[in-house]
This record gives structure tokens, sequence and C-alpha cells, in this order.
């Protein structure tokens, strides 16, 4: 059992590794300008700037933005925009009506200042064993290597499980991300969550402005 988890996360990290050799070469970094995109924000703030706003099905928290990487944000919101690697239809629709430019500008408002890692992991912890994998492309203190791979620290767990279902389910396309999430469990899923959940410094939700209130639990 030991051997197969030190070969995945060896073949994560290789994997990651020519990945992001090919992100730095193909994608420019993104360079918005984020007081348009505070303007542009408030129909995203509808959802992503309401504490523990939750999709209603499936049910799960909308991720935190706030501290993500711009360059990420983007290629999520084309992917939703193409409608084929992601399909969530709310998404989709948002997507659909902002421009190139457009998107740059919201992912450079959203990311503020992006999580970075420090000189050591900023958790005490050491990653569990099902986490062995992951660490290689999201790192250990939940920092994504690249700024095209996601920062996890602080992210809601249920939507990191409700990603991770849809990659190995295939509903979610990206080819590295559904070998890794292929094996994974259930349980192991909400094991990962957890850990990268726990992580400081963190993702979080950037309030809409007009619109200070939470969701009661």
């Amino acid at each position: 059992m030991g051997s197969r988890v030190r070969w995945g996360a060896l073949s994560a990290a290789l994997a990651c590794g020519a990945l992001a050799s090919a992100a730095f070469a193909q994608s420019p970094a993104v360079n918005g300008n984020p007081t348009r995109g505070k303007l542009l924000s408030q129909t995203c703030l509808g959802c992503h700037g309401i504490t523990g706003y939750r999709n209603a099905y499936p049910n799960y928290e909308v991720p935190k933005l706030w501290g993500q990487f711009p360059d990420y944000i983007v290629a999520a919101l084309q992917e939703y925009k193409g409608g084929v690697q992601r399909t969530h239809p709310t998404m989709h629709a948002q997507a659909s009506e902002l421009s190139e430019q457009d998107m740059d500008d919201i992912a450079s408002y959203f990311g503020g200042e992006p999580l970075r890692k420090g000189p050591t992991p900023t958790s005490a912890r050491t990653p569990p064993a099902a986490a062995a994998v992951c660490v290689a492309c999201h790192g250990a203190d939940g920092v994504g290597i690249v700024p095209q791979y996601p920062s996890l620290a602080g992210q809601h767990p249920d939507y990191m499980v409700q990603a991770l279902r849809e990659y190995k389910d295939g509903e979610r396309k990206n080819p590295v991300m559904a070998a890794m999430a292929a094996p994974v469990t259930e349980d192991n899923m909400w094991i990962i969550a957890e850990y990268y959940a726990s992580l400081k410094p963190s993702l979080k939700t950037l309030p809409r402005p007009e619109l200070r209130w939470s969701v009661r639990r």
C-alpha cells in the first residue's frame, strides 16, 4: 500500500511538473484591472460574496475566491463559458456574457493578494496519506505550485469533495484530475478536503459591499 501511495505521489509530481512547464509556456499572466473588475463582479458577489451561501443541487457551499490565483479564476471561467469541461448551468450562463478582458478584470479583483508560499508549511500537521498525490500540485500548505493551479487552503470542504466527485465521474473534464480522483474513495475525499480546509493563511469570502450578512445554518 505504501509503495502504491509513493508511486502515485511521484506520478502526480511528474504530471504536475510537465503541465506547469506547459502552462508557463502557453499562458501569459493575467493582468486585469481590479477597479473595473469590482464593478463587473456585483453579479458574482450575489453568490460568492455571501458567507454560507450554498449551491442548491447538489448542495454545497460555493467556493471562496478572495486570495485565489487570478490565472486559475480566468481558466475556470473559460471552461464554464465553453460548457464542456465544466457544465454548471448558472456559471455557464454568467460566463457566456464575459469577454476575455472582463474575465481578467474580475479575476484580478477577486484574487486580491493571492496566497503565497511561505518559507515553511503553514500547518504543523503532516499531510494525510490520502493527500499524498495532491501536494504535488496544490502544495502541503494548500498553495498551488503555479498560478494556473488552484490554492486550496481554507476552501470549503464540501465544495472540494464535490469537485473531486465531478472529476471522478467525468462531469468535470481534466485528464490529470480525472486520473488522480479515480481511485479516491468518498471517505478519503473528505479526509483530503478537511485537511486543506484547515490550513492557514486561507482563502476568504469577499463580502458584497451592500450585502454584509451570512446565511444562518
